[in-house]
């Protein structure tokens, strides 16, 4: 395995933990030294416990596959990814910033549309939106935030400059999995955390009960605050029951919630209704109520919106918040930021083509095999195009895509993601890899310190989802060696 490390290269691409040299990275330099120091045998029974933690752990998510729901275990690599707290310093600065504008705009676009009016942002694109919800209009949540989680999706270039790729406003996941990748960590590698100082992520569910408490609109020493699931047939469900279990609250379906004659939400219990104050919802805007929004809706609660509405009850993320989770809005959140805190951006946005603009769309149709193509309100890695491994069949696809909606597409460089050592078929291999940190909005505002690092487990692969094959590692923020 020592021969491992020693051709360890990955080349044209920033190495988190090993420099081009072919040296640890100083705040990876303990951990690394750790590994090297095990036999082949050694790091395989590493894999194996923590194959064998996340089984005992009962860790998993769900993939549709042709119409079937697929349990399958989280696929997680043990060796850990190394960030100092001089770098993460910098970047959750960037993040609150980031939150603190877009939640400014969101509140601008269903009240006075000051942005729109003033040219920066198209107005068509916002108002013609299908994210565009007019049950929200003239709503303004207390704090005036309405996206209270966020996981922004952060990737660092060739030189090791942090860069957000995407901001998920809608109902962001993963967060319990940024946990339990710390859990198993602490098993399989129990002798590291005796040498490092690493942030902790496990109080996460106390800071997001702390959130969600802020938005009651009752004073009460301890709201009710309650989780909506669709159902355990959603791929999220395993982190729905562990977050309402951290915060003591209790895990509901729709059928579980009513709307009373005073506007008021009630939950039904075995001693009767019971009101509640905070609704975390894990169910798409949509389905939430058949009243506002989808009639065939069977997930939701009728007269949600209006108990809202009537600022009975408070619903995190508020409805009306993907109007901001769009790809083609992040484009403009630099503009926001200037415009609304008159700052500059501490953290960049990659650089984005609209392909709404003539002259944007032209440059994309001519360059289709060295972009990465995005539809405007697609997740979890589903029909995006990465330019250099795509055929030239698919890019004729794309480009009829894009010409027949040129709204719902945007192209971005195909960056020189960064890489970290992952342990891959018995050997020491560089993979792919971006961060999911969650940033939290109410009364205050907490950035995870670290989050939760995806890994593209296939070689050369810049698709890093785990529904798409990718698997995920620990992040750890150490204190930086002066």
């Amino acid at each position: 395995m020592e021969k491992s490390w020693k051709d360890y290269k990955s080349k044209g691409f920033f190495d988190e933990s090993i420099t081009p040299k072919g040296n640890p990275r100083a705040a990876a330099s303990r951990a690394i030294n750790f590994l090297k120091s095990l036999s082949a045998p050694e790091l395989a029974e590493r894999r194996r416990a923590a194959e064998l933690a996340v089984k005992e752990m009962g860790i998993s998510f769900t993939v549709y596959s042709e119409g079937t729901n697929i349990d399958r275990a989280w696929p997680f690599d043990f060796i850990p990814r190394v960030i100092t707290d001089r770098e993460w310093s910098q970047l959750s600065r960037g993040l609150l910033q980031r939150m603190r504008a877009l939640n400014c705009f969101i509140n601008d676009v269903y009240n006075e549309q000051k942005i729109l009016a003033d040219g920066l942002v198209p107005a068509e694109i916002v108002l013609e939106s299908t994210n565009y919800l007019s049950p929200c209009v003239g709503v303004s949540p207390r704090f005036g935030a309405w996206a209270h989680i966020c996981g922004s999706d952060i990737v660092r270039d060739h030189l090791g400059q942090f860069f957000v790729l995407e901001d998920n406003l809608r109902v962001p996941s993963g967060v319990s999995y940024m946990i339990e990748n710390r859990e198993i960590t602490k098993r399989v590698l129990p002798e590291l955390f005796e040498n490092y100082s690493i942030l902790p992520v496990d109080d996460y569910p106390l800071k997001l009960y702390e959130t969600l408490a802020s938005l009651s609109p009752r004073s009460r020493r301890r709201p009710n605050i309650v989780v909506l699931t669709p159902g355990i047939y959603n791929s999220a469900y395993f982190e729905h029951a562990y977050l309402a279990q951290g915060m003591g609250a209790e895990l509901v379906e729709g059928a579980d919630l009513f709307v009373g004659d005073d506007d008021c939400v009630y939950m039904r219990t075995v001693d009767g209704p019971a009101r509640v104050d905070v609704i975390y919802r894990r169910i798409n805007e949509d389905f939430m109520d058949p009243e506002a929004f989808r009639s065939d809706s069977v997930l939701g609660v009728p007269g949600l919106i209006r108990s809202w509405r009537a600022g009975r009850v408070a619903i995190a993320n508020a409805p009306g918040a993907g109007v901001a989770d769009d790809k083609v809005i992040y484009a403009f959140v630099p503009e926001m930021i200037q415009y609304y805190l008159k700052e500059k951006p501490l953290v960049k946005n990659v650089p984005t083509y609209l392909c709404m603009r003539d002259k944007d769309r032209d440059y994309v149709l001519d360059n289709l095999d060295k972009l990465v193509v995005k539809p405007a309100n697609e997740s979890g890695g589903y029909g995006i195009m990465v330019g250099p491994h795509s055929s030239r069949q698919t890019q004729k696809k794309f480009a009829k895509l894009i010409e027949a909606d040129p709204r719902n597409y945007i192209a971005q460089p195909t960056l020189s993601l960064s890489t970290a050592p992952t342990y891959v078929d018995g050997a020491i291999a560089p993979r792919h890899l971006d961060l999911r940190p969650f940033i939290l909005q109410g009364k205050d505002s907490w950035v995870t310190p670290g989050g939760l690092t995806r890994v593209a487990m296939k070689e050369g692969s810049l698709v890093v989802n785990s529904s798409q094959g990718g698997g995920s590692k620990d992040t750890w923020i150490v204190e930086s060696k002066s």
